[in-house]
C-alpha cells in the first residue's frame, strides 16, 4: 500500500495515532490538520490530542534529533507541522483550563538577530505542552522585564550566537538579582558559542545546548519547582 492511500478518517484511534507519529516526524502540516480534526470529532478531550498526538510525537521527533538521526531543517517542518495542529487546539484547551507544564518567555539577546535555535526551543517547548511568549530577536533588558512583569512567566530562555552578544546575558540576570526576582524564575540560557561554564558564570540555573535538552531541562526544573512547593 504507498503512503498516498492511507486514508485517515478510515483509521482506528490507535493507527491514526501511531499515523500521526509518522507525519510529524515526517513534518506533514495538512495531515496533522486533518488528524487532529478527525480526533476532535471522534470526541477526543482537546488536551488528550494535544498530549497523546501531538507532544508524544514530538518527544520522538526530540529524540532523534538528540541523537543526531534528524537536523535542524526536518525538525522545523515538524515543529511547524506541530503548529499547525497546536491552532487548531489552542482555542480549544483555553477554553477547558487545560494543565500546562509551565509559561516560558523566550528572546535574543541585545545585538543578536540569530533565531533559527530560539524558533526551535520555542516550537518544541510548545510541543511538550508549555506556554511560550516569544520577544523575538535583540532584546535589551528592559523588554526582558516588561515580558516577565506582564507574563509572569515561570521560565526565562535568553540566546545568543555571536561572542560579542553573549555577556549581555550577565547583564539582564545582573538585573534581575537588583530587582531581587531572580529567584522566581528558572532562567536558561542557549546558543552555539555558549558552555556550561558560561552559564555558571552568568548565573544562569542551566545552559542548554540544543532544543530537545532545553525541553528537558525545562521539565526537569519545573517538576522539582511544583515539589519543592509541597503541591
Amino acid at each position: 500500500m504507498s503512503d498516498d492511500e492511507i486514508i485517515l478518517s478510515e483509521l482506528s484511534d490507535e493507527d491514526l495515532v501511531q499515523q500521526m507519529h509518522d507525519d510529524l516526524y515526517d513534518g506533514l502540516k495538512e495531515e496533522i490538520e486533518e488528524g487532529t480534526n478527525i480526533l476532535l470529532e471522534r470526541g477526543w478531550a482537546p488536551y488528550k490530542v494535544l498530549t497523546e498526538a501531538l507532544v508524544e510525537g514530538m518527544r520522538i521527533v526530540g529524540i532523534d534529533f538528540r541523537d543526531g538521526i534528524l537536523f535542524v531543517p526536518e525538525v522545523l517542518l515538524s515543529a511547524n507541522a506541530m503548529k499547525a495542529g497546536m491552532s487548531i487546539l489552542r482555542p480549544l484547551l483555553a477554553a477547558t483550563d487545560a494543565p500546562k507544564q509551565g509559561k516560558m518567555v523566550i528572546g535574543t539577546v541585545k545585538g543578536d538577530i540569530h533565531d533559527i535555535g530560539k524558533n526551535l526551543v520555542g516550537m518544541m517547548m510548545e510541543g511538550a505542552g508549555f506556554e511560550v511568549v516569544d520577544l523575538g530577536i535583540n532584546n535589551d533588558v528592559d523588554a526582558y522585564l516588561a515580558a516577565i512583569e506582564k507574563e509572569q512567566p515561570d521560565i526565562l530562555g535568553m540566546s545568543a550566537l555571536l561572542t560579542t552578544t553573549m555577556p549581555y546575558m550577565k547583564v539582564v540576570i545582573d538585573t534581575l538579582k537588583e530587582k531581587q526576582i531572580r529567584d522566581d524564575l528558572i532562567v536558561l540560557v542557549g546558543g552555539a558559542p555558549l558552555n556550561e561554564e558560561f552559564g555558571k558564570a552568568v548565573g544562569a540555573d542551566a545552559y542548554c545546548r540544543d532544543a530537545a535538552v532545553t525541553v528537558e531541562t525545562a521539565k526537569d526544573f519545573i517538576s522539582r519547582k511544583h515539589n519543592s512547593m509541597g503541591r
